[in-house]
């Protein structure tokens, strides 16, 4: 009798001891990731691109918008005076640049930039989902909230970053932030996402990238209207685009 009651309160100890929270499906955190940053799979996003010198002081701003589809599809159009009329389209791993009064379609990198350390690939890839795997790293403090440390791996060469570090919240899985790396594994950006609400966040309205190669300089990518809208898919053909530059 006296043996069984080491074994009895041990018993006794792990029945009232809180069981072990179990590991989260890691496709669905990045899947309700992504839903903060795209609601939809066609949509029209306005974006914002600001940036800002050593000193924090604002330097140039740039106005784009953004088509996005299925099938890893974007077309971005270029809104401000000094870009007017220019475009980067995205289907799949492959970038274009069309320039007004050619027909001929520049191939480009998904890293090219487009101002400050917003590059082609951060404007037109919204979607961690279709361009990553990830495992989980663990369940971290940050940003003074409970959160799920992510390791993303790149499914492909045509990305813009071969590694992410990503953190996300535990409760609603919000994006909060990220470590951009390139294919030399060299941490080039740091990134910080703003919610619309911190209360009841329902999408993400603002990126914000700080450089960490050379500069350290800041920029902001902010998403100032969505819409669900649809697009002709003649759109999303190089050669097309380029012979009807004229969209709307």
């Amino acid at each position: 009798m006296s043996q069984l009651l080491p074994l009895f309160a041990a018993l006794l100890l792990s029945a009232l001891l809180p069981a072990h929270a179990a590991e989260p499906d890691v496709t669905r955190l990045l899947a309700d990731a992504d839903r903060f940053r795209v609601s939809d799979e066609q949509l029209v996003i306005e974006t914002r691109v600001n940036t800002f010198k050593s000193d924090g002081t604002p330097d140039k701003e740039r106005l784009y918008t953004v088509h996005t589809s299925t099938g890893r599809r974007s077309l971005v159009l270029m809104r401000s005076p000094a870009e007017q009329g220019q475009k980067v389209l995205m289907v799949g791993d492959d970038f274009w640049l069309l320039m007004p009064g050619t027909q001929r379609p520049m191939r480009i990198t998904p890293s090219q930039k487009l101002l400050g350390d917003a590059s082609t690939g951060d404007i037109a890839t919204l979607r961690w989902s279709e361009d990553y795997t990830a495992t989980l790293v663990g369940e971290e403090r940050c940003e003074n909230v409970a959160c799920w440390h992510l390791n993303l791996s790149a499914r492909r060469a045509g990305v813009s970053y071969q590694r992410i570090e990503l953190w996300l919240g535990r409760d609603r899985h919000l994006p909060l932030k990220a470590d951009l790396y390139l294919q030399s594994d060299k941490l080039a950006k740091q990134a910080r996402f703003v919610p619309d609400s911190v209360e009841r966040p329902t999408q993400i309205d603002e990126m914000v990238l700080r450089d960490q190669l050379s500069n350290h300089r800041e920029t902001r990518v902010r998403y100032t209207a969505r819409e669900k809208r649809a697009v002709p898919e003649s759109w999303f053909n190089p050669m097309s685009l380029a012979r009807n530059p004229t969209l709307e």
